[in-house]
């Protein structure tokens, strides 16, 4: 599998789901987030309408495996359940997952992929959530200690075990984590409920004012392709 020794060699490959389950413009934006980056990644969908398959095989050949987000986690996960056994080998083996809001629940155990120490859960039903509805809308967070505000869609929280070994960068107003980074294995794991890869057309057209954090989303993206220790 490629490892994260960019700068020498080819150029590693970055896989980004486009399918039944995820919507329309998120694995869009996350391609293009991971496209435009400092990584000298070669990003391409995959997917079962795409030209590379969601497989044990083409995952083989990628060091990041990224999950969008989409619709509801019940449906998405009948879909990619399948895929389930190939994405748990490809991180413990070495490789990262990166999950946006649906790709975090996925990254959860019930049910889900089962590749957090935890599981995620729905914010907007957990205690004190500053968020009620499942409309588009903005959500604040404390991103490394930092107020920022993110565009945000019914995404989850993420609840640890005790004494678990992640890295918590952001959590809501309630104190519960937003969005993290953690080991699976050999490989690495970084999550995040809200969406700081939104472009500025996900709040105009829902009327919202548009916040600029794609620096968070490099952050998160930087976290996960770093060596696992």
């Amino acid at each position: 599998m490629a490892r994260p020794e960019s700068g020498t060699g080819p150029r590693l490959l970055a896989l980004v789901y486009r399918g039944p389950a995820s919507l329309p413009g998120c694995p869009e934006a996350v391609a293009a987030l991971l496209a435009r980056g400092p990584w000298d990644l070669d990003v391409r969908f995959t997917g079962p309408q795409e030209a590379l398959a969601l497989t044990a095989g083409s995952l083989s050949r990628a060091l990041v495996y990224a999950q969008p987000g989409g619709g509801t986690l019940a449906a998405a996960y009948r879909r990619l359940r399948p895929q389930r056994g190939a994405i748990r080998a490809f991180v413990r083996g070495g490789g990262r997952y990166l999950g946006f809001c649906l790709g975090g629940y996925l990254a959860g155990a019930t049910p889900g992929f089962g590749l957090l120490p935890g599981d995620s859960d729905r914010y907007i039903s957990s205690p004190g959530a500053t968020v009620q509805g499942t409309g588009d809308t903005l959500v604040r967070v404390d991103w490394r200690g930092r107020p920022r505000t993110v565009f945000f869609q019914d995404g989850p929280c993420f609840v640890l075990d005790e004494h678990a070994d992640a890295t918590v960068l952001a959590t809501y107003p309630t104190g519960t984590p937003a969005a993290l980074v953690t080991r699976f294995g050999a490989g690495r794991v970084a999550v995040v409920g809200p969406h700081p890869e939104a472009t500025d057309d996900w709040y105009t057209g829902h009327d919202l004012p548009v916040q600029h954090t794609l620096d968070l989303a490099r952050d998160l993206v930087e976290a996960v392709l770093r060596r696992a220790p």
